[in-house]
């Protein structure tokens, strides 16, 4: 008995430590009712950790869906640390993800974690994937069956899975920022409903989606880092080595794809190479991800779906490497917090 009663409390004290490295929000009333998206935060730069958050508010309390934020920490406090790339807390959530929402940037989890995510897809679950993703991993050993997915192995996830890896900065990198053009040919797509006015921010990609790929919206480089800016005018050369005008066309920044997987169910694949946390304030932008995870689901997309932001308020930090805001845990990004919260808050 005194064996049992040890085990147990340890037993809980595993439970409580380990329920800090991430942050679950239940979902309230609505069409996701039932459903559980994981969203993933891991990148060193355009502070994710932030971003899916705030992600997770809109879609539990507007929408109904469950959602689950999973965070890059140190091993041994539990402080969110986005340049431990080999982090993936509670990837066991992974194992009843009924879709992903993500934004990392060269992750290298170990087999166990991968082997969720890739179980994850092998399900069909719909991947929407943010700015940096089309670069998600790197550094995982050559001997992983993952290894596939490093960034410059045949373009890695982003090419063989989004669609495009990370190839160049086409905008100037916090100079000029970006405004969403919608494609004519898919203005009645339902990833835009109700989408107006997209602004970020982050610079304009390059990016070549392949020809499966339905190209949603394009990125207008601005001249200036406001909505209002006029709209940049010079040449550059392309990957390709050709000269074109920096909007002559515009790159794509969001599409969607339908990519059969090993297992030969078909994921539903949403691609922005916006989604930057100082993006995110944009009503549009927020619509656009929204949208994307109905569109993922099979779900009926709103006519104009609610992207109001819950809790408190969201003052996203700016973009930039060792930028993110040191000493916070999971636990502190609480419903009612501000994002980026105050430390020791969730305590």
């Amino acid at each position: 008995m005194k064996n049992l009663l040890v085990s147990l409390a340890l037993f809980v004290v595993a439970v409580a430590v380990n329920a800090q490295d991430w942050v679950t929000y239940e979902g309230k009333s609505g069409d996701g009712r039932g459903k559980h998206i994981v969203l993933l935060a891991g990148d060193e730069e355009y502070r994710s950790e932030e971003a899916m958050p705030m992600l997770a508010k809109v879609l539990s309390q507007n929408h109904g869906f469950t959602c689950s934020v999973l965070f890059s920490v140190n091993a041994t406090n539990g402080i969110i640390d986005p340049t431990a790339g080999a982090s993936l807390a509670h990837p066991e959530a992974l194992d009843t993800a009924d879709a992903i929402v993500m934004l990392l940037r060269f992750r290298r989890w170990n087999d166990d974690a991968l082997k969720k995510f890739d179980a994850a897809m092998q399900r069909g679950v719909p991947i929407i994937a943010l700015r940096t993703s089309t670069h998600a991993f790197n550094g995982i050993p050559k001997e992983s069956p993952y290894a596939k997915w490093n960034y410059g192995n045949q373009g890695g996830f982003g090419k063989q899975v989004l669609g495009e890896t990370w190839v160049t900065h086409w905008g100037n990198h916090k100079k000029e920022a970006t405004r969403g053009v919608v494609e004519p040919s898919a203005k009645d797509h339902a990833v835009l409903r109700g989408v107006m006015d997209i602004f970020g921010d982050s610079d304009v990609y390059e990016a070549a989606p392949p020809a499966d790929a339905k190209i949603l919206v394009r990125g207008q480089v601005l001249k200036g880092m406001k909505p209002t800016d006029e709209p940049a005018d010079y040449k550059k050369k392309n990957a390709a080595k050709e000269e074109q005008g920096v909007n002559d066309p515009a790159m794509p920044i969001a599409w969607t794809r339908e990519v059969k997987n090993d297992n030969g169910k078909v994921n539903r694949i949403f691609c922005t190479t916006m989604g930057s946390a100082s993006d995110l304030p944009n009503e549009g932008l927020r619509r656009l991800v929204v949208n994307a995870v109905f569109w993922g689901l099979r779900f009926d997309v709103p006519q104009k779906a609610d992207v109001t932001i819950p809790g408190g308020e969201f003052r996203p930090t700016m973009y930039g490497f060792n930028g993110h805001q040191k000493g916070l845990k999971p636990s502190d990004f609480t419903l009612d917090a501000p994002i980026p919260p105050k430390r020791g808050e969730g305590k």
